[in-house]
């Protein structure tokens, strides 16, 4: 198993709770270092958080499925966000999705789950996934212009991008926190296949996310 986390003191406490039912091969503190030890290392399953420095958990784990097929992305996240758990498990293609508020039992349930080829669910996300799959098809809840591979989320986001907001600007408007703010940004550049700030600017400008003149 591999831990990607960017707190080392949840990535000793996780190795605590799993240390009767997997061995950890490997740790990562962003969301790079994640993939290179997956591709490298070839576990069984990664436990992955969503918001890390670099590319972010959502990024990387689309990384490691694609590269590493047969390994298995448990997401354990903070956040309970329907957009950030229907975007793990649909482009991130990640097997599960648990909460850090649940107790240490549902991650060992979730390990055993995901390492035998099953999905598994947080109970306390599993409603927002019935609720996302009841919805009508006609509405993806994409924006013209935008680009259906953003999240609602990732577009306001790139909107006070392409308007000057910086990071800490970006989480104050949207009552998110600054790591929150950033994890979108990378998102957003990682799925744009874009590298600095001024091509975010442009895009949005392009796509009438913004008035110019």
């Amino acid at each position: 198993m591999l831990l990607a986390d960017d707190h080392r003191i949840v990535r000793e406490a996780l190795k605590m709770v799993l240390a009767s039912e997997c061995d950890v091969v490997g740790e990562a503190a962003n969301g790079e270092q994640a993939v290179a030890l997956a591709v490298q290392l070839k576990p069984q399953v990664v436990v992955m958080d969503v918001g890390m420095p670099g590319i972010g958990g959502l990024a990387a784990a689309h990384r490691i499925g694609r590269d590493v097929a047969a390994c298995k992305v448990l997401v354990l996240s903070q956040y309970d966000d329907e957009e950030y758990v229907i975007e793990a498990l649909t482009e991130a293609g990640a097997a599960g999705y648990l909460v850090k508020t649940d107790a240490a039992a549902e991650l060992v349930a979730a390990v055993r789950a995901v390492n035998s080829g099953r999905r598994y669910l947080s109970p306390s996300i599993a409603p927002i996934v019935l609720a996302q799959l009841r919805k009508p098809n006609g509405n993806n809840g994409s924006v013209p212009g935008a680009g259906p591979r953003l999240t609602r989320r990732e577009r306001e986001v790139l909107k006070l991008i392409g308007e000057g907001a910086t990071t800490k600007e970006v989480a104050q408007r949207l009552g998110i926190s600054a790591k929150t703010a950033q994890a979108h940004r990378e998102n957003i550049k990682q799925k744009l296949d874009l590298r600095t700030t001024a091509a975010l600017v442009r895009y949005a400008i392009k796509c009438k996310l913004i008035r110019v003149g």
